[in-house]
């Protein structure tokens, strides 16, 4: 079940840091190529600098401490309540550095987003990039997959793919993956605004009309 085109176009973004992929969606937003607005940003970190990139562009923040809770399920219920109050309909974690349980991920049944920067299943959890480089591919890239209670391995909605140069670094790498990043993720959320898919077992399938989902 997803969330009808008038909720889902109703963004909550989630951070820990400094959000520059927040930034990608308030920018896209703002010049109205993301056919949605952003409700609200809530972040865990009271000075993450993300919260500040939301303040300048005048849009609601929060901060949900999840210290303050014994359990993660509490912290999970504290999210969806201030998510709610909102009116979201679609969740895209941008460098939120919780995992999230079933209180959050049953609230938003298939409409929670997250970004990573690897060619998944490839290269799942910490430091994508040193894996790539450790295990010698030539491509890695950008994925943008609906969140699970499994790490890393929910449905793919897009990728994009980065080639690995012979002289990279991690830094490096993870720069110009970064670069596809702030593509990627607001090009998945015009897709999922759009209303033009569905989610056939456990995979994306697109409507005709609908965008194309990968590209080098």
């Amino acid at each position: 079940m997803t969330p009808d085109a008038g909720v889902r176009s109703r963004i909550g973004v989630l951070v820990s840091g400094r959000g520059s992929n927040l930034q990608a969606l308030i920018d896209a937003s703002q010049d109205g190529s993301l056919g949605a607005s952003i409700a609200v940003v809530i972040s865990n970190v009271a000075d993450a600098f993300a919260l500040e990139r939301a303040r300048l562009a005048g849009i609601a923040t929060s901060v949900i401490d999840h210290r303050g809770y014994a359990a993660r399920d509490d912290f999970d219920r504290a999210i969806v309540e201030e998510l709610q109050q909102h009116g979201v309909g679609l969740v895209c974690l941008a460098g939120f550095m919780r995992r999230l349980g079933r209180p959050l991920l049953d609230a938003f049944p298939a409409a929670v987003l997250n970004i990573h920067p690897s060619l998944l299943p490839s290269f799942p959890g910490l430091h994508p990039q040193r894996q790539a480089l450790a295990h010698g591919v030539k491509v890695t890239g950008v994925t943008v997959h609906l969140v699970t209670d499994q790490l890393d391995a929910g449905p793919i909605i897009l990728q994009r793919q980065v080639p690995v140069q012979d002289d990279d670094t991690e830094a490096s790498l993870a720069a110009r993956i970064l670069v596809e990043e702030h593509r990627a993720y607001p090009e998945a959320v015009r897709q999922i605004v759009s209303g033009r898919w569905r989610l056939e077992g456990g995979r994306w399938a697109r409507g005709a009309g609908s965008e194309g989902g990968s590209s080098a």
